[in-house]
């Protein structure tokens, strides 16, 4: 993270560790995933244990990357082998991180702003930096940095040309806020809003508000709705001691009072009263959400002259900020390019320490593919500290990242392009760049889009971006963390994983999937063909890949791309071998497929003895692994059924292992398996359909992965009894508006949702599909919305799930989602 100037002594001293120090360096970063590592030499490795994973299992490897300062809180034989590492042993790794972050704050006097709640956070942190930094140098919380280890990451960027720090604190369970609370110490409160996020872990709302209102006890100003009864009751109530400025819409007597709030095309006009004064700002957002986040960012500007007493404020040019204030970019969008590139779409978010994460993402994506990692980058708009010094700093952060080029736009960037050591290019205005030429010369590259919205860098993503229709298939890549994760707890620490990617990643985009699943620790990956694995490969993908339906003509491939073929019969074994034998080729690794009653592929139980006779003549193969599939793990009515194929692969596994000089996998768990048997999880398991977001026991516990979504082409105002589309099945019973979608079963749409039988989201509403879809479109009924031409329609996601339309039309989620077309356009994204 940031720069500072401790030595591994001084931190040993502040998290009371017992130290085994070689060598006394100075730490400038805090590193708690292993993933994101950029300069090894002033690092500091937290190793971090949690439910999912465990930092220690990474010391070695960073390690031979050159780091070695590491904070543990377990003392392994393995570390004997590196005597030159400085190691600080203490209690709980976690704790002191928070510690380290806790004693850094403690260093600053100037105002710290805490902001929490339920939903808001983030976009209130940013507005506020939006509207504050043309005045001061901010330091706050990169993107939604606010857990409890995002907390402290974030405070360890505070330094010496700091003039004010915002940071967010969220929380999930009790007693989570005293800890943040006393890494942040913030001077001034927000709490935006309380809501049912993380309910499940607390007995009642007001017990949330008086956790959350816990970051908040040592303040000299709170800012709330007092509106919100229970925000208000619950305020009234804790005994902080605090000044409090509540707002209202509805309490003239309240310190700000707003007194009507007007909405048009172009934004919204809030008009307020404060201290007998009336003004008024204008947003460019209609929302409520928007509407109530900007209040709370007003009512922190008009407290400004307290918070600062030695400084002038003009109010009207803060007014006028108001209505220039961005959009929030909650989230990094990957994109497929032209020319063999990678797009990674970052813009409106534009500053060095979003930078940083966003290049660390940059970073992870580059390490095993042939891509050039490019940055196309604007001006960062900063003050506190002189040009000169913020863009050497920027151009250490990205040389550091390892930028093989850099494409700057702006004259900032343009007048201190001597300070980047790597390839570049710059141009005044994105319009200068575009006229060039230059952006159809990018080729074999992954790049990263960032920059400030007065640059417009959506035209630069529009001609990069391959082109494709309107119709976009939205995988959020978190979720399939979080969905990994879920499912890791399930397992024993040293159960290993596959995971399926085969059928193009069931339909979401298997090079995403795997490289975010690579990056997760995942053991294996599983494809159906072995032409699906090639090109994993040649994208970039390093991990072992598992075929599962390897045919005879692919041998070559699967050799030459190094896949481990699933072998279910000894007609493929005997034409393996001998294919493998003229290649000379020994111990190659090989699964073993058995049918204990699936009755689809595999070895006969009674066919195991002649297997052992036939692997024990041989050395051209070796068994990484015996694995079977079960027939309905899904489903309660077949668990007797179930338990008899588990314990009949228990038998036939161990009669195989016995027979071998060496140890195998053994997996017949799949996601239903996981969830229902996790007591037969023995070495591995295969996760598939779960991995999607899919239970079949606590569907709440997991997040959809894909959202299939369109835009509306067109509106028709259409009068009762007309009809609508082909066969004039769709007859009006009113007048109504209908709306024309790009996407039909050609799409993956399925027709049998015509005629009123399916609906997509529009304006929130669910709108019945009317009359027959079409190959490439779709009509639906829009009358009771305020949809217009251009709105987003959502076929299914959050609001209408995949399982919902399996149930429908009477099949499972696994075909909705590999009937999605590869023309739909996929967009991968991470918040």
């Amino acid at each position: 993270m940031k720069d500072m100037s401790y030595s591994i002594r001084q931190i040993a001293d502040i998290v009371s560790a017992k130290a085994t120090i070689q060598e006394n360096g100075i730490i400038r970063y805090l590193l708690t995933d292993s993933r994101t590592l950029s300069d090894p030499e002033s690092t500091l490795f937290f190793a971090l244990r949690t439910s999912h994973n465990d930092g220690h299992k990474y010391i070695i490897k960073l390690y031979e990357q050159g780091v070695r300062n590491f904070v543990i809180q377990s003392h392994f034989q393995e570390y004997d082998t590196i005597p030159d590492a400085n190691l600080l042993l203490v209690e709980n790794t976690l704790i002191a991180l928070q510690e380290l972050g806790a004693y850094h704050r403690h260093q600053f006097s100037f105002p710290i702003i805490g902001i929490t709640g339920s939903n808001g956070k983030t976009i209130v942190k940013e507005w506020l930096y939006q509207l504050l930094s043309v005045a001061f140098n901010i330091t706050r919380s990169p993107r939604s940095y606010n857990s409890q280890i995002g907390v402290p990451l974030s405070v360890w960027q505070l330094n010496k040309t700091s003039e004010l720090g915002i940071f967010e604190a969220g929380i999930s369970q009790p007693y989570e806020m005293e800890r943040l609370e006393n890494i942040i110490k913030p001077t001034i409160g927000i709490l935006t809003n309380i809501g049912i996020a993380h309910q499940e872990n607390f007995s009642s709302l007001k017990e949330k508000c008086l956790e959350k209102l816990n970051l908040f006890k040592d303040v000299g100003l709170l800012i709330y709705n007092s509106d919100d009864s229970l925000i208000a009751d619950t305020v009234l109530s804790y005994a902080g001691n605090y000044k409090t400025f509540p707002w209202s819409k509805k309490n003239p007597l309240a310190p700000l009072y707003i007194q009507q709030i007007e909405k048009n095309k172009s934004g919204t006009v809030i008009q307020y009263q404060f201290q007998e004064n009336e003004s008024r700002i204008r947003i460019p957002f209609t929302d409520e959400a928007s509407v109530e986040n900007s209040i709370h960012c007003l009512a922190l500007l008009l407290n400004l002259p307290d918070i600062f007493p030695e400084k002038t404020f003009d109010y009207k040019n803060f007014e006028e900020h108001f209505s220039s204030l961005e959009p929030v970019a909650m989230r990094l969008e990957v994109k497929k390019g032209i020319n063999n590139c990678i797009l990674i779409n970052d813009t409106y978010n534009s500053d060095i320490n979003s930078l940083d994460i966003a290049l660390d993402f940059m970073f992870q994506r580059s390490l095993d593919n042939k891509l050039k990692p490019v940055l196309i980058l604007s001006d960062i708009l900063q003050s506190g500290i002189p040009t000169s010094v913020f863009y050497e700093k920027v151009a250490e952060l990205i040389s550091r990242k390892q930028v093989q080029q850099i494409i700057g736009i702006g004259s900032d960037l343009s007048k201190y392009a001597a300070k980047f050591q790597m390839e570049k290019e710059f141009y005044l205005s994105t319009e200068t760049f575009l006229s060039s030429g230059k952006i159809n010369s990018i080729r074999n590259s992954i790049l990263l889009i960032k920059g400030s919205r007065s640059f417009e860098f959506e035209k630069i993503t529009e001609r990069l971006e391959e082109k494709v229709h309107e119709t976009m298939l939205e995988v959020d890549l978190d979720a399939v963390i979080h969905n990994f994760k879920y499912f890791r707890s399930k397992l024993n620490p040293k159960t290993k994983i596959i995971c399926m990617v085969k059928a193009f990643g069931y339909g979401v985009g298997s090079y995403e999937l795997a490289k975010t699943l690579q990056n997760q620790g995942c053991d294996y990956l599983a494809v159906a063909v072995a032409d699906e694995g090639a090109e994993l490969r040649r994208e970039g993908i390093t991990m072992p890949i598992l075929v599962m339906n390897p045919e005879t003509h692919s041998f070559n491939t699967l050799f030459d791309y190094k896949l481990e073929p699933e072998i279910y019969n000894f007609r493929m074994l005997k034409n393996i071998l001998k294919e493998a034998d003229k290649r000379g080729i020994s111990q190659y690794p090989i699964h073993i497929k058995v049918d204990t009653g699936m009755h689809r592929l595999g070895f006969n139980p009674d066919e195991i003895e002649e297997l052992t006779t036939l692997f024990s003549r041989q050395s051209t193969f070796k068994i990484s692994s015996i694995f079977t599939h079960l027939a309905g793990s899904d489903a309660s009515e077949h668990d007797d059924y179930t338990r008899m194929q588990l314990n009949l692969f228990q038998s036939v596994s161990a009669e195989l292992e016995q027979s071998l000089p060496y140890p195998i996998l053994k997996h017949a768990l799949n996601s239903a398996g996981i969830e229902r048997f996790p007591e037969y999880q023995s070495d591995i398991v295969r996760l598939g359909i779960g991995l999607y977001g899919i239970s079949v026991i606590d569907k709440e516990a997991l997040k959809p992965v894909a959202t299939l979504k369109t835009t509306i082409l067109q509106i028709k105002n259409c009068k009762k009894k007309d009809t609508v589309g082909y066969n004039r099945n769709g007859i009006l019973t009113r007048d109504s508006r209908i709306a024309c979608l790009p996407i039909g079963y050609a799409d993956g749409l399925n027709r049998k949702l015509s005629n009123r039988q399916g609906a997509v989201l529009i304006d929130g509403k669910r709108c019945p599909i009317i009359g027959n879809i079409c190959m490439d479109l779709c009509m639906v009924d829009v009358t009771d919305t305020n949809a217009k031409e251009g709105d987003s329609a959502i076929i299914f996601g959050q609001e209408i799930t995949i399982e919902e339309i399996a149930n429908q039309l009477e099949t499972i989620p696994y075909e909705i989602l590999t009937s999605i077309s590869p023309r739909v356009k996929r967009i991968y994204f991470k918040n």
